[in-house]
């Protein structure tokens, strides 16, 4: 039983470093970000995070054969192109842009940094292994890990200051790299 908790634990510590990467961006990109919005970005990436594997447990069979062949490109694509519009934005006049909040990129984010769960999912369903407390040990560290990051990357942000966003642009199309090559 210990074995099964630590284990669980190193793989929810290894697919919340996405997140955690996203979220120290965001918080060295994003300086007004109110607490309540850096809430929404914890429970964003913690949700998705627990319901990728379950998801992925459920799904099986050929659907998870043409899903997992795509997954990544799916994952790449979305921080492709939220890492190219942060760039962009760094580029313009206008501070404002760049530390807008928008429900709709953390929720791309959330996803995109949480295709690999999936796998994970797929994997517990191949051992026949109960998912829910996985699922909800992995959801609770990507939670903390992006709370964490956020302030995190606030700090280092008042540390250098600078333009920190052509930087997090570059972040997120490493990362979207790093989904598509599988490493």
């Amino acid at each position: 039983m210990a074995f099964e908790i630590i284990s669980t634990l190193l793989i929810a510590v290894a697919l919340a470093m996405d997140a955690f990467s996203v979220s120290l961006t965001k918080g060295f990109t994003q300086k007004n970000l109110k607490s309540n919005q850096i809430l929404y970005y914890g429970l964003f990436f913690g949700f998705f995070q627990f319901i990728m594997p379950i998801i992925g447990y459920y799904i099986g069979g050929i659907i998870s054969q043409f899903l997992a062949s795509v997954a990544s490109i799916i994952g790449f694509i979305l921080l492709l192109a939220i890492g190219l519009n942060m760039i962009r934005e760094s580029l313009e006049d206008e501070d404002e842009s760049a530390d807008s909040f928008s429900f709709a990129e953390v929720t791309l984010l959330a996803i995109a940094t949480s295709i690999d769960a999936l796998a994970v999912g797929l994997t517990y369903a191949l051992l026949n292994e109960s998912i829910i407390i996985p699922s909800i040990i992995i959801g609770i560290v990507a939670f903390a890990f992006s709370i964490i990051g956020i302030f995190l990357g606030k700090k280092i942000g008042d540390y250098f200051g600078g333009r920190f966003q052509i930087l997090g642009g570059v972040i997120l199309i490493l990362i979207g790299i790093k989904i598509l090559l599988g490493l």
